[in-house]
């Protein structure tokens, strides 16, 4: 008996080179399983990147749970050499934001139809928020892992994506703070207390926990018609 060729679709994994205003453009590494349901762009903190391994462990479950995965370095090179010097781009959440939402209008571009969910972490979260207020359309949820929503400002009050914020009980000053970010929403919001876990949910399981509600919430709205992918 002859073997049969392997006609099992397979998952595709990319590094993308993605065009932003300015000079550079910002590198992203691309995940999409068979007939992803949605697309998750990852936005990390501050000085974190598309190598954050507490974002790609949580990224490995939402793949596994049919969303492609898109893990971003929102700084260049020569940003990233400043930054680590003076900070000066970890906070700035409108230049963050911008980044966000030229990738999107790339993904537009290379995966037409594709519905888009935000991940966002510590600034990143802000930067993700912002990002969903400004360009509404296609973005179907939004999750923050110990993020500062605060720093969206008043653009919170135009966020239309539902959003999930998820807070270690012990980081009780970024808890404060997205308490006081959620009372300022208006769109579907829930704010859950990981217990037992800090700042970057280092504790035995309190990562797994975040992994499964960003699943479960990004299931919860998601379109359930299936893409097909990148060929």
């Amino acid at each position: 008996m002859q073997p049969q060729p392997d006609t099992e679709p397979k998952t595709t994994e990319l590094e993308c080179t993605i065009p932003v205003p300015g000079p550079a453009n910002i590198i992203g590494d691309l995940v999409m399983p068979p007939n992803p349901r949605a697309l998750v762009i990852f936005a990390h903190g501050s000085g974190s990147g598309r190598k954050s391994p507490r974002n790609r462990s949580v990224a490995a479950t939402l793949q596994g749970s049919g969303f492609g995965t898109l893990m971003l370095d929102l700084l260049t090179d020569p940003e990233e050499q400043v930054d680590l010097q003076t900070r000066e781009y970890r906070f700035d959440i409108d230049h963050l934001a911008l980044r966000l939402v030229a990738t999107r209008r790339w993904l537009a571009g290379e995966l037409p139809g594709m519905r888009v969910g935000f991940f966002g972490a510590s600034t990143g979260a802000a930067a993700a928020l912002l990002a969903a207020a400004w360009a509404p359309e296609g973005v179907f949820a939004v999750v923050s892992r110990g993020g500062r929503p605060d720093l969206a400002g008043t653009a919170l009050r135009l966020v239309r994506a539902p959003t999930l914020l998820l807070v270690g009980s012990l980081d009780e000053q970024v808890l404060r703070l997205n308490e006081e970010a959620r009372a300022k929403m208006t769109t579907t919001v829930a704010l859950e207390v990981i217990v037992g876990a800090t700042h970057l949910f280092e504790e035995p399981g309190t990562l797994e926990q975040v992994s499964r509600r960003a699943a479960d919430w990004f299931d919860r709205f998601a379109p359930r018609v299936k893409h097909p992918g990148v060929h």
